[in-house]
């Protein structure tokens, strides 16, 4: 038993998690860096020379500091987008006097923010690039169903079709013979 203790005290655990991959993180910010992006950022304006002579502490608080910062922008994005689709999707159930309006409010609106926020970007960031894509795209559909279909001279987008020379006319009434 006294030579497995020893062996226990010589050996280190072998169960320590792996540390930060510290050049990977001086890469991100020497990426940052080269953007111009740097003092928007971490609030400090570094030079490529600076990131490759900061010490692990440095790149470590540096780093967090940027991770801050693209899910503080990643959440807000994501808010804008959701409310958008939101409020258009709402506009085909409920009538709205104005979607601009409602969507402005909100938007601005302190406890919808926070608690659509709520730290999402940090949890699951890569599930929010693909959730933003959708809400991107769903913000420029059209939901409403209620339009009248394009002229036959018309394409769908309301450009004339080749061989037609007329112009579609207003919706006319039809008038009583006297």
């Amino acid at each position: 038993m006294a030579e497995v203790m020893n062996l226990l005290e010589v050996e280190p655990a072998s169960s320590h998690a792996p540390g930060p991959d510290i050049p990977a993180l001086c890469e991100q910010l020497a990426i940052l860096v080269s953007t111009g992006k740097c003092k928007e950022a971490i609030g400090v304006n570094l030079t490529q020379d600076q990131v490759k002579g900061l010490e692990n502490k440095d790149v470590m608080s540096y780093y967090k500091r940027y991770e801050t910062f693209v899910g503080a922008k990643t959440t807000k994005t994501l808010i804008e987008n959701f409310l958008w689709v939101f409020t258009k999707a709402l506009g085909i159930v409920v009538p709205l006097k104005n979607v601009e309006d409602i969507h402005k409010e909100l938007k601005i609106d302190y406890i919808i923010t926070k608690e659509l926020s709520g730290g999402l970007a940090l949890r699951c960031g890569r599930v929010l690039a693909v959730a933003n894509a959708f809400f991107i795209t769903a913000k420029h559909a059209a939901f409403s169903g209620n339009e009248e279909p394009p002229h036959p001279s018309r394409d769908a987008v309301g450009y004339p079709l080749a061989g037609y020379d007329e112009v579609p006319t207003a919706k006319q009434s039809p008038v009583t013979a006297e």
